[in-house]
């Protein structure tokens, strides 16, 4: 039979899709499934960003230049100017999507066999993205006890060996919810100095922030201007996850250099969705500040009826859409594959994302899952509702 290659091999599922044929089937069934396993906003996306594709007028559909239209990057100078970040065209790179970003970030900072730190539990594809790249991830475990703040420096040093090229975190956590402080951020900043490494920031969810708490950019710290690489994206940010144009940036010459190359590899991003995303960056603020309002209605929804469940513990993270609950269960993967074949509440049940596949160290995650709230109200109050429902009869509750 032919050969299937040692990087398909060790490439992981996505805990966050692998579920969805077994979604399907109860769909077949007549059961309601509540979609809290990924971070897809029923938010609408811009009108703006849809008019500008609708009244596109070009004869040709071209491609652009590989480091993505000059006038899509010459907008995301201005917002981040709004922001209080310095970039110029030149510092950033468009990719499909932040994944993509993420990709060029790591084939440009690190040789096949190097490794990249991060807190864990962490947004699952980048699993994937370092099998990719050849590379590997050394976690550093957070706790579910403190709302997975920055694990201790001195856990970061331990793992530092002559591998070691970058340090990768999500500010706002994706799946955690939690935001990082200045103050970790700086601890972060002190390390990386010392030990001359790539600080590579996952930025996306900035804008979604609650309890009056800001997020402090990467960007923002002074010293490591050049280890910095900014990773970002409009799926979240403006609700349109389709358009796939996410980018990276940095003030680093080589890096971007280097990284620019492999955008020459694979042409240019797609015209459409920097249409899309270059038009979305004119969005009033006044969409963000309801988007923001709905959010924590959603949040508060969400960790205020798992901690109301006998057993269960969800911490009230300042950040993002998501949150990571700990539940009375022997085996996430088994629990939140039972939910679709085995049970439903009324002909309702719920779509999790088991925790084991947020974390790389074997064994981690196994009493917790990520929810995305992503749902009107009303429906993650049911969707709490039948969890707790299910908790009640799965076989492998713990006591």
């Amino acid at each position: 039979m032919a050969h299937i290659s040692q990087k398909g091999r060790l490439m992981p599922e996505s805990p966050i899709r692998k579920l969805v044929p077994y979604a399907d089937e109860a769909k077949k069934r007549g059961i309601k499934v509540y979609h809290l396993n990924i971070g897809q906003p029923d938010i609408e996306t811009p009108e703006v960003a849809l008019n500008a594709v609708k009244n596109y007028d070009h004869k040709v559909v071209e491609y652009s230049h590989s480091a993505g239209r000059l006038s899509l990057r010459e907008k995301l100078v201005e917002y981040y100017r709004a922001v209080n970040i310095s970039l110029a065209p030149e510092d950033i790179i468009v990719g499909a999507g932040a994944s993509e970003a993420i990709m060029f970030s790591f084939q440009s900072v690190m040789d096949p066999g190097d490794e990249v730190i991060i807190p864990e539990p962490f947004y699952a594809n980048y699993n994937g993205f370092a099998v990719s790249a050849g590379i590997h991830v050394r976690p550093v475990f957070s706790r579910i006890e403190t709302g997975f703040a920055l694990p201790p420096i001195e856990d970061f040093e331990k793992n530092i060996t002559e591998k070691t090229k970058a340090i990768l975190v999500c500010n706002p956590n994706n799946p955690t919810g939690y935001l990082y402080s200045k103050e970790e951020m700086e601890s972060l900043r002190d390390m990386v100095k010392k030990h001359d490494l790539y600080l590579i920031a996952d930025e996306v969810y900035r804008e979604f922030t609650y309890d009056g708490e800001k997020q402090y950019s990467a960007m923002y710290l002074k010293g490591i201007e050049e280890n910095v690489i900014l990773i970002d994206s409009v799926s979240k940010r403006y609700s349109a996850c389709g358009v796939r144009i996410g980018w990276m940036a940095s003030k680093n010459k080589e890096l971007i250099a280097t990284a620019l190359k492999f955008a020459q590899a694979r042409l240019s991003p797609p015209t459409f969705g920097q249409v899309a995303a270059e038009a979305a960056v004119d969005t009033p603020d006044e969409y963000f500040v309801k988007v923001r309002q709905e959010y924590l209605a959603r949040r508060n929804a969400v960790v205020e009826g798992i901690n109301t469940i006998e057993g269960a513990f969800c911490p009230n993270p300042a950040g993002a859409f998501y949150v990571m609950a700990r539940l009375p269960i022997d085996d996430s993967d088994k629990f939140c594959r039972w939910l679709l074949e085995d049970f439903n509440y009324e002909g309702q049940t719920v779509m999790l994302a088991p925790a084991s596949g947020f974390y790389s160290t074997p064994g981690k995650g196994k009493d917790e899952v990520r929810i995305s709230y992503v749902l009107k109200v009303e429906d993650l109050r049911a969707s709490v509702n039948v969890l707790d429902e299910a908790l009640k009869v799965y076989p492998g509750r713990k006591a």
